[in-house]
């Protein structure tokens, strides 16, 4: 089960020295099935169930040509995800994940921060820098955002 809580970043903070790029791409989006390559080093597999708060999450590490396998079956209409993760140490003890995006999301900054349990997650204070909360709107959904007309979305907020 993943716990998380989504936001949206209208201006960045200063960031670390340090990230990873990852690329993203679906193969299926009911339910999510996600191909990722991180650094180009390591590569996952992941199959998400559900939306909002809390959702199933299973993940498994594949080799770089099972990558490149999954990724000529990419699901049509999609793009692939081009994005830098930064880890943020928040002043509460939490991790919050910033993503700074590239390609057809290019300007889309977008923050999550991960929890133990849905009730943490419902007694957490965002700092200020994050913006207005999308947790529960599917509309920001890395799913929604692959598709052609993801960049329409990002650019309507």
């Amino acid at each position: 089960m993943e716990i998380e809580r989504q936001f949206l970043v209208p201006k960045l903070p200063a960031l670390p020295d340090s990230y990873v790029q990852i690329e993203q791409g679906y193969i299926a989006l009911e339910p999510e099935i996600r191909f990722r390559a991180i650094n180009q080093e390591r590569f996952y597999l992941t199959v998400k169930r559900g939306a909002g708060l809390a959702r199933e999450e299973f993940e498994v590490e594949i080799r770089a040509d099972e990558y490149a396998n999954l990724k000529k079956r990419q699901l049509p209409d999609t793009i692939l995800i081009q994005k830098r993760r930064y880890r943020i140490p928040l002043d509460d003890g939490y991790t919050a994940e910033l993503f700074v995006h590239e390609g057809h999301l290019a300007g889309f900054n977008y923050v999550e921060v991960e929890f133990g349990s849905e009730n943490e997650a419902l007694l957490f204070v965002p700092p200020l820098w994050f913006g207005r909360e999308v947790t529960d709107d599917i509309r920001f959904s890395y799913g929604a955002l692959a598709r052609k007309d993801g960049a329409e979305i990002v650019k309507s907020f």
